[in-house]
């Protein structure tokens, strides 16, 4: 069981990336997905979840309105498409996976590796 994640990069502000999450050994549909980010010397924090019935999706308040959480299915791939990224965006992101869950708690069931993104000029 596994979940890859990629995307991550440079990118100035005002910039859009987009993470992908490949998950392997088990399927997607069924599982809530989320993103979460983290930097040196603070908690990992909740940006985005989808939840398994893909009928509620909560957002970190600043990032909402500029990024999207979206599945696909017949790819087993979970992404997180970012605009308008702001230095503050700037973090190391991980992709994870919840089963039947409407929520993604820090108490998810499987996790990506992460993936850096830096947002600067």
């Amino acid at each position: 069981v596994q979940l890859q994640a990629s995307g991550g990069g440079l990118v100035q502000p005002g910039g859009s990336l987009r993470l992908s999450c490949a998950a392997s050994g088990f399927t997607l549909d069924g599982y809530a997905i989320g993103w979460f980010r983290q930097v040196p010397g603070k908690e990992r924090e909740g940006v985005a979840c989808l939840s398994s019935s893909d009928s509620v999706t909560v957002y970190l308040d600043s990032v909402r309105g500029r990024f999207t959480v979206s599945r696909d299915n017949a790819k087993n791939t979970m992404y997180l498409q970012m605009n308008n990224l702001k230095p503050e965006d700037t973090a190391v992101y991980y992709c994870a996976a919840k089963y039947d869950s409407i929520w993604c708690p820090l108490g998810m069931d499987y996790w990506g590796q992460g993936t850096l993104v830096t947002v600067s000029s």
